[in-house]
C-alpha cells in the first residue's frame, strides 16, 4: 500500500516539516511514500531520495481552470497508484483528493493542522473529512470544534521530535531571543516586538533575531523603527539550518494568536532552549508546556506578561536553566518512531 500525503506546497512551515519527517521516516521503513503538492512546487526540508514527490498544479489565484486542472492532474496520479492509503494534511488536501479519487480504490486520513475555529468553509471542510475513515488531531481541545459525526472518527496524535536534535547547550548563552515563524498574522510578531520593546528597556545586551518569511515583513521592519528597536531587531529569513542558529540561544518565543501545534517550538524545548509561549488555542503550548516547570505560559496578546516573562529567564539564571533541562525531556515522550506508528496503526497499515 504506498502512502501518498497532500498538502499545497512545501515552502517551510511546520506541517512541511512534520510531513517531511514522517515521510522520509516511512521510506526508510520499506513503505512506497510519495508527496502529492496541488498548489506549488517547493520543498524546503530535505527528503530521502526515494520519497516520490508529484507536482499536479500551481496556486489557483481563485481560478476554476486552474482548479479543474489540479483535479484533472490528481486524478491521473491517483489511478496509477490505486489502492493506496492518502494521508492529506490540509483541508483543501482533503477536499481536492475527494473529488479527484472518486471511483478509484483508495483509503484516507485527514489530518487538521491549525486551529479548526479559524477555517471560514468549515461546511465543505467537515464534508470532505467525513469522506475520510480517521480524523487525527493534535489537541484534545480540537475536537470540540468538530460535529457528533467527526467527534466519532478523531485521534489525537501529537506532533514529533526529529531525531538527532543537538543536545542542550552547556555554558554561557548568547544575549538573544528568537522566534523562528511565518511572517503571517497569526504568529502576532507584534506582539513581540512591542513585549521585547519593553524588556529591552531592562536588558539592552540584548537582540531580537526573527526567523521566518512572510509578507509582514516590511510591515514588522516598520514598526521596529517606530519602537526605536531596529538596531536590534534581526530579519533572518528562512533558513534549513535554524536549529545550529538558535541552538545557543537564551531564550525561545512563540507569541502566536492561535496554532495547531508549533514544531519551532516543540524543537526549541528539545534543544533545551527556554521557551515562552503564548497559551494559544487550541491547546498546542500546553499540551508540550507545564507552566514554570518545562516553559512559561503567557496570555495570547499580552505585551505586559510576555515582557515580564521574558525578564523573569533572563534575570533568573536557576530559572533559565531548570527550563532547559526540563524541556529537553520532550525527547523521549514524543520520539519520531513512535509518532509514525501511531499514524500507520490508525490506518490500519500496521
Amino acid at each position: 500500500m504506498k502512502i501518498i500525503f497532500v498538502l499545497p506546497d512545501m515552502p517551510g512551515g511546520g506541517t512541511e516539516r512534520v510531513v517531511a519527517l514522517l515521510a522520509n521516516e516511512y521510506v526508510k521503513r520499506g513503505y512506497q511514500t510519495a508527496i502529492l503538492l496541488f498548489a506549488g512546487n517547493q520543498t524546503a526540508y530535505p527528503l530521502d531520495s526515494r520519497v516520490e514527490v508529484h507536482i499536479a498544479g500551481k496556486a489557483s489565484g481563485g481560478s476554476l481552470a486552474v482548479r479543474l486542472k489540479r483535479i484533472y492532474q490528481m486524478r491521473r496520479f491517483y489511478k496509477k497508484n490505486k489502492g493506496c492509503y492518502i494521508f492529506a494534511f490540509s483541508v483543501m488536501g482533503a477536499v481536492f483528493s475527494v473529488f479527484s479519487a472518486f471511483g478509484i480504490p483508495h483509503r484516507m486520513l485527514v489530518s487538521e493542522r491549525n486551529d479548526p475555529t479559524k477555517f471560514p468553509q468549515w461546511k465543505i471542510r467537515n464534508w470532505a473529512y467525513g469522506k475520510g475513515e480517521k480524523l487525527v488531531l493534535q489537541t484534545q481541545d480540537m475536537k470540540a470544534c468538530f460535529p457528533e459525526n467527526l467527534q466519532k472518527k478523531v485521534v489525537v496524535i501529537p506532533n514529533p521530535v526529529a531525531e538527532g536534535m543537538p543536545e542542550p547547550f552547556k555554558g554561557e548563552r548568547k544575549k538573544r531571543v528568537v522566534s523562528v515563524a511565518r511572517l503571517q498574522p497569526q504568529k502576532n510578531h507584534k506582539l513581540l516586538l512591542f513585549a521585547f520593546a519593553e524588556f529591552v528597556k531592562e536588558y539592552s545586551e540584548y537582540e531580537l533575531h526573527l526567523f521566518g518569511i512572510g509578507e509582514l515583513e516590511e510591515e514588522l521592519r516598520r514598526q521596529a523603527k517606530e519602537l526605536a528597536i531596529e538596531d536590534k531587531v534581526m530579519f533572518r529569513g528562512f533558513s534549513a539550518n535554524v536549529k545550529e542558529e538558535i541552538w545557543d540561544s537564551a531564550m525561545f518565543v512563540l507569541s502566536s494568536d492561535y496554532e495547531g501545534i508549533s514544531n519551532s517550538m516543540i524543537e526549541a524545548l528539545a534543544m533545551g532552549i527556554p521557551v515562552i509561549a503564548t497559551d494559544c488555542p487550541a491547546g498546542g503550548s500546553r499540551t508540550y508546556i507545564q507552566d514554570g516547570v518545562n516553559g512559561i505560559l503567557t496570555p495570547v496578546g499580552d505585551v505586559k506578561a510576555l515582557s515580564m516573562a521574558m525578564k523573569k529567564v533572563a534575570g533568573d539564571p536557576k530559572l533559565a536553566e531548570q527550563l532547559s533541562s526540563n524541556g529537553a525531556k520532550v525527547k523521549e515522550s514524543y520520539q519520531l518512531g513512535k509518532i509514525a506508528d501511531r499514524f500507520l496503526e490508525e490506518a490500519g497499515i500496521i
